[in-house]
């Protein structure tokens, strides 16, 4: 009995002395969110500041979501298109027949969302002055205006818009807001569902229109130095602050990629009354978001 508990004593004092192993802690990460803001500068493809073509009409989205294929780093505009740090690409695919966006494995993130972590280790050190981002899909709202005489007249109701903004996507389906579309196909950059919303008198609207063609705005302000192939969607933005990476970073770097929304629903109009009226023919001549303006957090 004795040497049992001089056994059981001995064990607890080995325990009680045993030191704890030492925790590694977490190395820094490399964060990237994204940011909606109808106030930012609306631009054209070359960076300008433009404004709405004559015969259109333009809104502001209340975006729900959106889809990045490809993130890069550049350190300067003389940075040719892919020679810069890529920390981001995203899966595609050949089910369609040609190399396409897999939307299927996009993930859509809303404001505020954090879009891709990374170590910051996996960055060259160096100073980066711009990025480039590609987006591929965009989900959103907006006002439309329903005619149907006599059972309705200019109401003045709100719908989802799924744009494709992508050079290639392959969709099984997607669903715009409570209408799933099957698709399982490959759709070129500009293809649109429009899904119309609201109850009156006890009818529920949910039409949806679908469109192929409409134009993108692709924001590039240094496309004279290093310009995007046509078609592709890598929209382009120069830091607030150059990022400096000199491979001893001991804290998180957290960049926002923040958006325009300046006007970026752009459509053609039937009715010169700056409502779309999907109903009467009108269509949507630009889906592009109109500019980048990354920061540090």
């Amino acid at each position: 009995m004795h040497k049992l508990i001089i056994g059981l004593l001995g064990l607890t004092l080995l325990v009680a002395c045993k030191k704890d192993e030492p925790v590694e802690p977490d190395p820094p990460k490399l964060k990237f969110s994204v940011e909606f803001d109808e106030t930012l500068p609306r631009l054209g493809n070359f960076g300008e500041a433009v404004t709405v073509a004559p015969g259109n009409a333009a809104q502001s989205p209340n975006m729900n979501g959106v889809s990045l294929h490809y993130i890069e780093l550049a350190p300067s505009g003389l940075t040719p298109l892919t020679e810069g740090a890529i920390v981001y690409e995203g899966e595609e695919t050949l089910l369609g027949g040609a190399k396409a966006v897999d939307f299927d494995k996009a993930g859509t993130f809303a404001h505020g969302e954090t879009v891709l972590t990374v170590d910051l280790s996996t960055l060259p050190p160096g100073t980066y002055k711009w990025i480039r981002a590609s987006l591929t899909y965009q989900n959103y709202e907006i006002d439309y205006r329903y005619n149907n005489p006599p059972y309705a007249d200019n109401l003045d109701l709100k719908g989802t818009l799924a744009s494709f903004v992508g050079y290639n996507t392959y969709i099984s389906s997607h669903k715009v807001k409570d209408s799933t579309i099957v698709v399982n196909d490959d759709m070129l950059q500009g293809y649109w569902a429009f899904e119309t919303g609201g109850t009156i008198g006890g009818f529920t609207f949910g039409d949806v229109f679908e469109g192929e063609g409409a134009g993108v705005t692709v924001v590039n302000p240094i496309s004279d130095t290093s310009p995007i192939p046509p078609g592709s969607c890598v929209i382009t933005g120069e830091l607030e602050a150059p990022l400096v990476i000199t491979g001893n970073e001991t804290e998180d770097v957290e960049i926002v990629l923040a958006l325009s929304t300046n006007q970026s629903f752009e459509w053609e109009e039937v009715v010169e009354d700056g409502k779309f009226e999907p109903g009467v023919g009108e269509t949507v001549v630009d889906m592009g978001l109109r500019g980048l303006h990354p920061r540090k957090k």
